[in-house]
């Protein structure tokens, strides 16, 4: 019998552009496929009216953009990974490149916001691997 392994690249070629995670598979889901490819996760809660506002805009962003993931979260079925993390309130988003936590934000935002703050982020990265 034969071990598969699939790297980090090839699962991030796998997994659709969003989907959902939990305390569980979020090593594997977000932080190794963030080493091909950047996650950004959004933590939100059924109850927060803000989380409902951001959530279709952080989704129109990704499928525009293509180069980036968006896992979600929910925080009320993921209480740890919100402690992990050391959320103080909802929605708040994550930025994740090469398994590490790059940047955040809270609170509901405009599409342009997001995408800016992707590009300024992410241009970071970029110059970041380019130097190195």
């Amino acid at each position: 019998m034969r071990a598969f392994f699939i790297s980090s690249h090839h699962a991030a070629m796998l997994l659709p552009l969003i989907f959902d995670v939990n305390e569980h598979d979020f090593a594997h889901k977000v932080l190794d496929t963030s080493r091909d490819k950047p996650v950004m996760v959004d933590f939100w809660a059924e109850w927060c009216p803000p989380c409902r506002a951001l959530t279709p805009v952080l989704e129109r962003v990704v499928h525009t953009r293509r180069d980036i993931h968006l896992a979600k979260v929910d925080a009320d079925e993921n209480m740890k990974l919100a402690g992990r993390y050391q959320l103080r309130g909802f929605p708040t988003v994550i930025l994740f490149v090469n398994g590490e936590e790059m940047a955040r934000f809270s609170s509901a935002r405009p599409a342009q916001w997001v995408q800016a703050f992707l590009d300024q982020h992410l241009a970071t990265d970029a110059g970041a691997q380019a130097a190195e």
